[in-house]
C-alpha cells in the first residue's frame, strides 16, 4: 500500500498551518509550528516572493490531500469521482474523504490521528457490518456499523485513544458506543460540519484541476 512517508510535523510547517497529522501532540506546545517560524529548510529567505494564481491553488490542493493522508494518484481519482456527481465538486470531494473507513475510523476515536487509524485498519482490526475489512481507503455508507474486532478491543492504544472521546464526542453524523467499541454512520457529513477543512478553500483546488 502506497502511502506518504516523512516527518509529519514537517509537512505541516510546510503548510503554514497545523493539519493535526500526529493526533494529540498537534494540540499540545510541543507542536513544532508553535515554536519554529517559516517554512522548514537551513536559512529563511530575507524576502518572499509573492504567490501566483496557481502556487495559491496548489497549496490548497497539498493541504487537503495531506490532511486525509493520500498520494496525488489516489487523490485525483478521488477528485474525479467528486466532479462526475451532481451538486457543488469541493463539497463532493470533501464528503467523499469523509467517508473514508480509515477517517472514519479516526472520528470515532479508535486513534488518535488518521496514520494511526490507517494502520488499525489495514492490520485487521476493524470490522465493517461484522466483517473484517483492511482497505483504508473503504467508502463506508449511512447505516454501516463499524466496531473494533473483539480479539483487539484490549489493545493499549485503541483504549487510549477512546479517552478522546470523554472530551470531545464525536460527530454529529455518527453514533458510538465506547464500552462496546461499536460505532454507526447516521448521515453523511454537511461541508459546513467538516469544520477541520474550514481554512482550506476547496474551490481553489476544483480551480487547479480545471486547468
Amino acid at each position: 500500500m502506497a502511502r506518504e512517508i516523512g516527518p509529519k510535523c514537517r509537512q505541516c510547517r510546510t503548510e503554514q498551518t497545523k493539519l493535526f497529522l500526529k493526533g494529540e501532540r498537534c494540540h499540545t506546545a510541543k507542536c513544532p509550528i508553535n515554536k519554529k517560524a517559516g517554512k522548514p529548510g537551513k536559512e529563511p529567505r530575507a524576502r518572499s516572493k509573492k504567490m501566483t494564481d496557481y502556487g495559491v491553488q496548489l497549496r490548497e490542493k497539498q493541504k487537503l490531500k495531506r490532511t486525509y493522508g493520500m498520494l496525488e494518484k489516489q487523490f485525483k481519482l478521488t477528485f474525479n469521482e467528486a466532479d462526475r456527481q451532481t451538486g457543488k465538486t469541493g463539497e463532493n470531494l470533501i464528503v467523499l474523504l469523509e467517508r473514508r473507513l480509515d477517517n472514519m475510523v479516526f472520528r470515532l476515536h479508535y486513534g488518535t490521528s488518521r496514520s494511526q487509524a490507517r494502520q488499525l485498519v489495514s492490520h485487521g482490526h476493524i470490522l465493517v457490518n461484522g466483517k473484517r475489512v483492511t482497505i483504508p481507503s473503504y467508502r463506508v455508507k449511512v447505516g454501516d456499523e463499524i466496531k473494533v474486532v473483539e480479539a483487539s478491543q484490549k489493545m493499549i492504544v485503541i483504549k487510549e485513544s477512546l479517552k478522546e472521546y470523554t472530551k470531545s464526542g464525536v460527530p454529529a453524523w455518527l453514533d458510538l458506543d465506547a464500552d462496546a467499541m461499536k460505532g454507526k454512520v447516521l448521515a453523511f457529513p454537511r461541508r459546513s460540519e467538516v469544520t477541520e477543512t474550514t481554512v482550506i478553500n476547496e474551490q481553489l483546488i476544483v480551480e487547479l484541476y480545471s486547468r
